[in-house]
C-alpha cells in the first residue's frame, strides 16, 4: 500500500520533463542538473516523494515549526536589545553632542549639570553591570580592584540631580530623536528637507511603513538574485557540457582531416622519392655509359678486331690441335673474349652512332672460326 501512495503522490507531481523541474525547484541548494536526474531515474522518485516531506531549505515541518518559534522568540529579545542599545547609544550621542556645544559656546549651569549628571548616572550604570555577573557568567569570579556593585553605587549623583534629570531627560530625549528622524528623513528623501515641520512630521509618520516595503522589496530582489544565481549555474552547466562536445566533435574532424592531409602528404612524397630514384638510376646509367665510352674507344675496338683476325689465322694454318696452344708473344685468344670483343664493339659503336650490322658480326665470327 505505501509503493502504490508513493506511486499516486509522485505521478500527482507530474511525469517527465515537469517532474524533472518540480524536483529541481524543491531542491534548489542541490547542485542537479535535468541531465542527472534522467540518468538516475530512482533517485528523481526518491527526490520528489522527499520534496513531499521537507521545504526548499530540507527541513520537515515539525523541525520548521520549532524553528519559527524559537526565530519569533530570537526577534523579540533582540527587539528588546535594540531598544534597549538605542537608547543608551541616544544617550551618549546627547552628551557628545553638549560637549561640542561647550567647547563652541556657553552653557547654561543647569544645563551643564544635567548632561553631567546623565554622563556620571550612566558610567556608574555600566560598571554595575560588569561587576554584577549575570547567569551565563562565573560566579566566584574575581573582583575588579576589590570593587563591589554597591561601593560604585555610592559614586551615584545626588537624589535631587537624579530627580531633575529623570523630569528633564524624556523632553531632552525626544528633542534628539526627533532631529535624528528628521535628518533620516532628510537623507532618504532629500527633496523634502525645504518642507514646513508640520509636513515633515506628517510624512515622517509613513517613513516606517516605506522603509518596510523597501525592506521587503529589497528581499524580493534578492530572492530573485538568488533564483537567477541558481538559473545561471544550471545554464552554465548545460553550456559548458555542449561546449564539451562541440570540442570532442571539433577534435574529431580534425583527427580526420590531420588522417586525410597525411595520406596526401605520404603519396606525395613517396611520388618525390620515386622521381628522385629514377632520376638517380638515369644519372648511374650516363656514367656507366660515360665508363663504356672512355674504355671502349675506336681504337682499342680496331685493335680487338686485329688480334682477333690475327688468332683466326692462325689457328686455321696450324690445324685443330695448334688452337688450344696460343701463339707465342701473344695474349690467349680463348672465342668468348673475342665474342666479348665484339660485344663491346657493337655496345661502343651503338653509343657513339657506328653501329655494325648483324651481317658483318656474323661475317667476323665465321672468319674467327675459320
Amino acid at each position: 500500500m505505501s509503493g502504490s501512495s508513493e506511486t499516486a503522490n509522485i505521478s500527482s507531481l507530474g511525469k517527465g520533463d515537469t517532474l524533472h523541474q518540480q524536483v529541481l525547484a524543491s531542491f534548489p541548494l542541490c547542485h542537479m542538473t535535468e541531465e542527472d536526474l534522467i540518468q538516475n531515474p530512482q533517485f528523481c522518485k526518491l527526490l520528489a516523494t522527499l520534496a513531499q516531506h521537507v521545504d526548499q531549505t530540507g527541513l520537515t515541518a515539525p523541525l520548521k515549526t520549532e524553528l519559527d518559534k524559537a526565530e519569533k522568540k530570537l526577534q523579540i529579545q533582540k527587539l528588546q536589545w535594540l531598544r534597549s542599545e538605542s537608547l543608551h547609544r541616544g544617550l551618549q550621542e546627547m552628551i557628545q553632542n553638549h560637549c561640542v556645544r561647550k567647547h563652541h559656546a556657553t552653557v547654561p549651569p543647569d544645563q551643564n549639570m544635567f548632561y553631567e549628571t546623565m554622563e556620571r548616572c550612566l558610567l556608574v550604570a555600566q560598571c554595575v553591570r560588569q561587576l554584577d555577573p549575570s547567569n551565563t557568567t562565573n560566579q566566584d569570579q574575581p573582583s575588579v580592584l576589590g570593587l563591589t556593585p554597591q561601593l560604585v553605587m555610592e559614586l551615584m549623583p545626588s537624589e535631587k540631580n537624579v530627580q531633575s534629570l529623570k523630569q528633564g531627560l524624556p523632553r531632552q530625549l525626544e528633542k534628539h530623536l526627533k532631529e535624528k528622524c528628521l535628518s533620516l528623513l532628510s537623507y532618504y528623501q532629500p527633496e523634502w528637507e525645504h518642507e514646513s515641520e508640520g509636513l515633515k512630521m506628517a510624512k515622517l509618520s509613513h517613513l516606517s511603513a516605506q522603509l518596510d516595503k523597501e525592506k521587503k522589496r529589497a528581499e524580493s530582489l534578492k530572492e530573485t538574485c538568488r533564483e537567477n544565481t541558481v538559473l545561471l549555474q544550471r545554464q552554465t552547466e548545460l553550456y559548458l557540457t555542449e561546449l564539451t562536445k562541440c570540442i570532442q566533435l571539433l577534435q574529431s574532424f580534425i583527427l580526420n582531416h590531420r588522417l586525410k592531409i597525411q595520406t596526401d602528404l605520404e603519396r606525395k612524397k613517396l611520388d618525390y622519392f620515386e622521381g628522385k630514384c629514377e632520376l638517380i638510376l638515369q644519372k648511374i646509367k650516363a656514367e656507366m655509359v660515360e665508363i663504356q665510352l672512355d674504355t671502349y674507344t675506336p681504337d682499342s675496338i680496331s685493335a680487338h678486331r686485329k688480334i682477333s683476325s690475327s688468332g683466326g689465322s692462325t689457328t686455321s694454318s696450324n690445324g685443330p690441335a695448334s688452337r688450344r696452344e696460343p701463339l707465342a708473344g701473344s695474349p690467349p685468344a680463348p672465342s668468348h673474349i673475342w665474342l666479348s670483343g665484339n660485344s663491346a664493339a657493337r655496345r661502343s659503336a651503338r653509343y657513339r652512332g657506328m653501329l655494325i650490322s648483324e651481317e658483318e658480326e656474323e661475317e667476323d665470327f665465321y672468319l674467327s672460326k675459320s
